[in-house]
């Protein structure tokens, strides 16, 4: 399999008459025409958006793709794409004029995360997380853990695996030892278990257990933006420390600060069982 960004020769098509697809003008699609007009796409095959096609190849995420897509880098079998536009495995997509090829082998990986290090695939963004774990692979963090938070995170080249994991939905869990600025009471447990207003929304109800006077554990089974300090915050308590230690069955045990690695037969496994693809 050749790597992402590899050159590949594209043949022409027929030139006959009666072979040859009409002509669509380039700044639109012919009337009453499917969102993606391709001549060399097959029927049987469903289609997927363009988007798509770029998390499923580990490149970026759908944001970021649509992004390109709108600048005009891509092409698809020579023409500039368009948000929306449908691919199948015979089209030629290229990005900056290099063909992006079809397939590649699902990588799932775990990542204990420094403080300091940013959770996003940016390339502008200092010390973000692609270039400090410098996989040689297209990889990207699925969630988010803050720069000041440390722990577990996983990356990965697989698109829809994202949302099968962060959905709510699916109540998959997330563990945290969390230390704050001052002693609490039993109180201050009971009301980040049944759940705390921030964000305009209360949380979910969640676990917790005291591990010493400043100091908790918490799994959640939601994840929003900072979701821990701000309920911490708004019961009074600033969060000095914040470290991820599992999600699912997942855990950093054993793995080095700043270190990586691939996960296990058995990680990966019972992974891709927990989201329904046994």
């Amino acid at each position: 399999m050749k790597k992402p960004g590899a050159k590949q020769q594209v043949r022409s098509l027929p030139q006959s008459d009666s072979s040859r697809p009409a002509q669509l003008p380039k700044t639109g699609r012919a009337p009453d025409s499917p969102p993606h007009p391709s001549p060399l796409t097959p029927h049987g095959v469903q289609p997927i958006r363009i988007n798509k096609f770029f998390t499923e190849q580990g490149i970026c995420s759908r944001r970021e793709a649509d992004r390109l897509v709108e600048s005009g880098a891509i092409t698809i079998n020579g023409r500039v794409a368009k948000l929306g536009d449908r691919v199948r495995p015979t089209d030629v997509i290229a990005r900056n004029g290099q063909v992006i090829p079809w397939g590649r082998v699902p990588l799932y990986i775990k990542y204990h995360k420094p403080i300091g290090v940013t959770a996003t695939s940016e390339s502008y963004v200092p010390r973000n997380i692609i270039v400090e774990i410098g996989h040689p692979e297209r990889i990207f963090p699925i969630g988010r853990l803050d720069k000041d938070s440390s722990g577990l995170i996983l990356l990965t080249n697989d698109g829809d695996i994202v949302n099968e994991i962060l959905r709510t939905e699916f109540g998959h869990e997330r563990e945290y030892v969390v230390r704050v600025d001052r002693p609490f009471d039993q109180w201050f447990l009971d009301r980040m278990s049944r759940g705390v207003e921030i964000l305009g929304a209360k949380t979910k109800p969640c676990q917790t257990v005291r591990l010493g006077r400043d100091r908790f554990r918490i799994v959640l089974t939601e994840g929003r933006n900072r979701q821990i300090r701000r309920m911490c915050q708004a019961l009074g308590y600033r969060v000095t420390s914040l470290h991820r230690v599992r999600i699912m069955h997942i855990t950093v045990a054993g793995l080095e600060v700043g270190t990586w690695k691939e996960l296990t037969s058995r990680e990966r496994t019972k992974l891709l069982q927990a989201v329904g693809r046994s």
